[in-house]
């Protein structure tokens, strides 16, 4: 009941700027602590090994920062913590403003798609940039709602928090460049166990909206993707709208070479198929959401 109650929250009011213009979020503390180990330990000999105890020691933190928090804050805290940590109405909106700003000129997409995407956008077409925010859309989706829902479920704010702290390491240092390959490694490594179940839940609530899709296809094709996780709700988005996601994209000036998910869907892809994105990602929240009550009321 405290994560329903959570969900609900967070789709009501997101990320309010009035409370994170006066304070920081609780993701930008992280994102400081990580910045400062990196730049405090990933140097001299024995990279890999650092890494992985500077992981240990942030996830051990973030246990048992969540325990304390449980006991300190009691239900409401609990409830307003989980809220803060999911990003349910945050990524319909972010999504949204790109296909809005592709209606206005092309200009204006690659700006908006610029916010959420890592890649290069500046000689992205509308496809393209349509595409990116479908495609960040799946792929939050998993990580930034149902992977926080599902860690609240098993184990309340200690595997939230243990979650999130994950995935902040991940997305600043889990990178296989020469900086970060061997310091980065265990925080990639671990976030790509604690995204395996939630990547999949996320493939089956959309293809659930959609039970006509192949979810053959949807297995098959979520392995084209680079990431072992991503592929599968880009592959379920892909499928049931029939349109094609992934493929070559550029990055930091170079252009990768990856293969389309659902390469036969369709390519020229349109605001419309963004607004259809944010519609299911809104209809598998509400599945999410009566899946965590109704779990709530039988215990």
């Amino acid at each position: 009941m405290i994560l329903g109650l959570a969900m609900l929250l967070d789709a009501a009011l997101g990320e309010p700027r009035w409370l994170w213009d006066r304070m920081p979020h609780p993701a930008i503390l992280m994102g400081r602590l990580i910045a400062a180990l990196d730049a405090r330990f990933n140097q001299g000999a024995n990279r890999k090994l650092k890494g992985a105890l500077v992981m240990l020691a942030l996830a051990l933190g973030a246990m048992i920062l969540g325990a304390a928090a449980k006991i300190i804050f009691g239900p409401i805290g609990e409830i307003i913590i989980c809220a803060i940590l999911l990003a349910q109405k945050s990524l319909a909106d972010h999504v949204s403003a790109v296909g809005n700003a592709l209606r206005l000129s092309l200009g204006d997409g690659r700006r908006a798609v610029a916010q959420i995407v890592g890649r290069d956008t500046a000689n992205m077409d509308a496809s393209a940039v349509a595409r990116g925010a479908i495609e960040s859309g799946a792929e939050n989706f998993s990580d930034g709602v149902i992977a926080p829902v599902l860690w609240f479920a098993i184990g309340g704010l200690p595997a939230l928090l243990l979650y999130k702290i994950t995935n902040t390491a991940d997305s600043m240092i889990g990178y296989k460049t020469e900086r970060h390959i061997d310091f980065g490694w265990a925080a990639a490594r671990f976030d790509d166990v604690l995204n395996f179940l939630p990547a999949r839940l996320t493939a089956i609530l959309i293809w659930a909206l959609h039970p006509a899709t192949s979810p053959l296809a949807i297995w098959s094709d979520a392995g084209l993707h680079r990431s072992p996780n991503a592929g599968w709700p880009e592959a379920a988005m892909a499928h049931t709208q029939d349109i094609a996601l992934s493929g070559p994209r550029s990055y930091f000036g170079t252009r990768t070479a990856d293969p389309f998910v659902n390469p036969t869907g369709r390519h020229d892809l349109v605001p419309d198929d963004i607004d259809a994105t944010v519609r299911t990602l809104w209809q598998a929240w509400a599945a999410a959401l009566c899946l965590s009550l109704l779990i709530g009321f039988v215990g």
